[in-house]
């Protein structure tokens, strides 16, 4: 009873509403109408593979402004023919002078470090590439059989290691056809048949080209392949003292 009365003497006290009195209330018509927006995951989250990191602490497939995965740039250009000045030139100088005169081996070279069985892939792709370098001179008159088979190398060695292909060069620095490279699978298609554009208007470029680049990123598969040998030593022969009891 003295509880009731102190709570009377509050006039300040909020008074919860009746539930009839609750259902008096007009509902407040713009707080009703807003709704909260859902947190959607876009399709370029989607691509770059969002919650997702690398080693170095960045995000896999990392977006840039234009919302394109960012893609590195080639160690060499087409036309460097010698190379760069750096620890790699002596290897630079190789592959002029293996593209010049010897495409094959050079052609087979790039497509070992790529391989996952070394020891088989240099001669077999050396003699696939002979046969359709002969049959092109042969049939046409001059090696347009072998860039359709070597630009492959070309798309594999530039999906490995995400770098950029010459359609996507082209549009960032003229500024043209960016339409076209915003889309992610139409601008594949588009690396694919520039990539063959390459090969068939300056092949032995893109072969030293290709080959400087694989050079700077996988060592030469003869590292790994080596096996390590064993050598049995026999133990020693053991004699007993004279003093040894029997």
């Amino acid at each position: 009873m003295a509880k009731t009365q102190e709570e009377e003497a509050k006039p300040l006290l909020p008074l919860s509403p009746t539930p009839i009195e609750a259902e008096k209330v007009p509902a407040d018509p713009v707080a009703s109408s807003e709704k909260v927006p859902e947190r959607t995951t876009s399709p370029v989250g989607k691509l770059a593979g969002e919650g997702e990191w690398t080693a170095e602490g960045l995000p896999i497939g990392h977006i840039s402004v234009v919302g394109q995965p960012v893609r590195k740039q080639w160690s060499s250009g087409l036309f460097s023919c010698l190379g760069r000045c750096d620890e790699f030139y002596s290897s630079d100088l190789e592959v002029c002078v293996l593209g010049s005169a010897f495409p094959c081996v050079l052609y087979g070279s790039n497509a070992e470090r790529l391989s996952s069985e070394p020891a088989e892939s240099f001669l077999n792709n050396c003699k696939i590439y002979t046969t359709l370098y002969v049959l092109g001179n042969i049939l046409f008159g001059w090696n347009c059989i072998a860039p359709w088979l070597a630009h492959t190398t070309r798309t594999s060695i530039r999906r490995k290691y995400n770098l950029q292909g010459n359609f996507e060069s082209f549009a960032q620095s003229t500024g043209c056809l960016s339409s076209l490279a915003n889309n992610a699978e139409r601008l594949e298609q588009l690396e694919v048949a520039c990539d063959l554009a390459t090969h068939y208007l300056c092949h032995t470029c893109a072969l030293c080209q290709e080959g400087r680049e694989i050079r700077r990123q996988v060592p030469h598969p003869g590292f790994f392949a080596a096996r390590p040998v064993y050598a049995m030593v026999p133990p020693s022969q053991q004699t007993m003292g004279h003093g040894a009891s029997t």
